[in-house]
């Protein structure tokens, strides 16, 4: 079994920045993809990003892009999402989720995925 820990999350100001982290313990498989997802109240879950832990390839959601930075440590046991110039629209429960293998071209769905953490809120207001 592998176990997933996000924290990091909180309230930040419209503009502000926010650092999640995604622990991962237990039967770690060598190389894996991690992927960030979100769920905003109303709507469905939201692929952000993916990283592959073996070459550090890295995807994000358009939205996202140039905002959002994903990176990990140089043991691969913990894995970062770093959000900047955030907005009310990224407000959402924050996800993180893991598979052995690379990030697929269509790497965004949540089938792809069979590890789940419990999520960490992320909430954008003034």
């Amino acid at each position: 079994q592998v176990q997933l820990v996000e924290s990091g999350g909180g309230l930040v100001r419209p503009g502000g920045s926010l650092r999640l982290s995604c622990t991962i313990s237990g039967d770690i498989f060598d190389y894996y993809r991690i992927g960030w997802f979100r769920q905003a109240p109303g709507r469905g879950r939201e692929g952000v990003s993916c990283l592959t832990s073996s070459d550090f390839d890295t995807k994000y959601e358009d939205s996202v892009k140039g905002r959002f930075t994903v990176f990990t440590t140089d043991d691969r046991k913990t894995v970062y999402l770093e959000m900047k110039r955030l907005g009310p629209e990224d407000t959402a429960l924050y996800y993180c989720a893991a598979e052995p293998g690379f990030c697929p071209p269509i790497w965004n769905l949540e089938r792809e995925y069979r590890y789940w953490g419990q999520g960490t809120q992320v909430t954008v207001s003034s």
